[in-house]
């Protein structure tokens, strides 16, 4: 008797299951799901289905950035999302979701500035400088507004900043997080970083509020403790609000009560911003379809002798086909009016 071979499922990318190829010429009707016993059979997930666009979302406090990203997706049943940097669990605020084409653009937010607002608990040092670590020091209060604002002077600009050990940064292959749960210290370069902006917001001691406009990989949790070390009395941060991201703010964006709420995942659909939302902050270059179908097909174009209408200044550009408005991409423009393919739209 020929030996029964159990075939074998193969998963996919977005965790469905490959169907099975029938060996008989004839087409078979799909065997219903069996649940397990006593329990009745779940309904299957229902298709993918393509999306595109960009949701601004307010995070809550007390969840990660993935798992943000993760329920958003479900809701959208999209196969293929990304978020544009992460945000520590205990902070809130703007934490922009790319789907479908739009992830390719994600890592230009990754790259900007962010705006935060931060409420700093002078007086008190934790072993995380946050609200979720152990107190380690307390020390009186006693500095005026004037004393605070002095004290911010020397963090605008460029500075350089220790980063935490609480933190996502690795070491040998380890966030240094673990180590710091092990009880090991290590030493940590300095890092370049910008403060574009530090303003004093208010202040009621033992809590300031102050809104920071900074560089890629800056910590506002090492701003506070430095600034309560600059005070000398220590600090900590004990709330933290994200309101801006390049181009992007809290207009617009929404709760995932809010998202879930909207119904069908069409209507939830309406709330993105189009794939060009992640670009606003590049000049526009308007193609004919001839143009367009040569920059699709990566070749490099002479603008000047085509007569199209260029920025003065080179460097990328979004670019769009002019006879339906659609989004091709970005590009370069370079010496001479040339634009150079760089990210296309595959749906283009």
């Amino acid at each position: 008797m020929p030996r029964y071979v159990r075939p074998v499922l193969h998963c996919m990318a977005d965790n469905t299951t490959a169907d099975l190829v029938s060996a008989s010429p004839q087409a078979q009707e799909p065997t219903p799901a069996r649940g397990k016993r006593g329990q009745p059979a779940r309904a299957p997930r229902p298709p993918r289905v393509p999306v595109h666009g960009v949701l601004l979302l307010d995070k809550p406090v007390g969840l990660s950035s993935n798992d943000a990203l993760i329920r958003a997706k479900r809701m959208l049943n999209a196969p293929k999302a990304g978020h544009t940097g992460t945000l520590d669990p205990f902070a809130t605020g703007l934490l922009p979701l790319c789907f479908g084409e739009a992830t390719k653009f994600s890592q230009d937010l990754l790259e900007s500035d962010k705006t935060y607002e931060a409420l700093v608990h002078l007086g008190v040092r934790t072993d995380t400088g946050d609200t979720e670590g152990q107190v380690i020091a307390q020390h009186p209060v006693a500095v005026s507004v004037a004393q605070i604002e002095a004290a911010m002077v020397p963090f605008r600009g460029p500075i350089r900043q220790v980063p935490p050990m609480h933190s996502a940064l690795k070491r040998d292959g380890k966030p240094l997080y673990e180590y710091a749960r092990a009880g090991i210290t290590l030493e940590r370069e300095a890092r370049d970083v910008t403060i574009h902006a530090l303003e004093l917001l208010d202040y009621q001691a033992p809590m300031l509020r102050i809104r920071v406009t900074c560089s890629k990989g800056t910590y506002i949790r090492v701003l506070g403790e430095d600034l309560g070390e600059a005070l000398g009395c220590g600090a900590h941060l004990n709330a933290l609000r994200r309101t801006g991201v390049g181009p992007l703010t809290l207009d617009g964006a929404v709760t995932l009560e809010q998202f879930d709420a909207a119904g069908e995942v069409e209507a939830r659909k309406g709330l993105l911003l189009p794939v060009d939302g992640l670009l606003r902050s590049f000049p526009a270059v308007e193609l004919s379809d001839e143009l367009a179908r040569r920059f699709l097909h990566g070749q490099r174009l002479p603008l000047g002798k085509e007569g199209v209408a260029v920025p003065e200044q080179t460097g990328r550009v979004r670019v769009y086909r002019s006879s339906d408005a659609a989004l091709l991409g970005t590009g370069l423009l370079q010496e001479y009016a040339i634009l150079a393919p760089e990210r296309l739209i595959s749906t283009a």
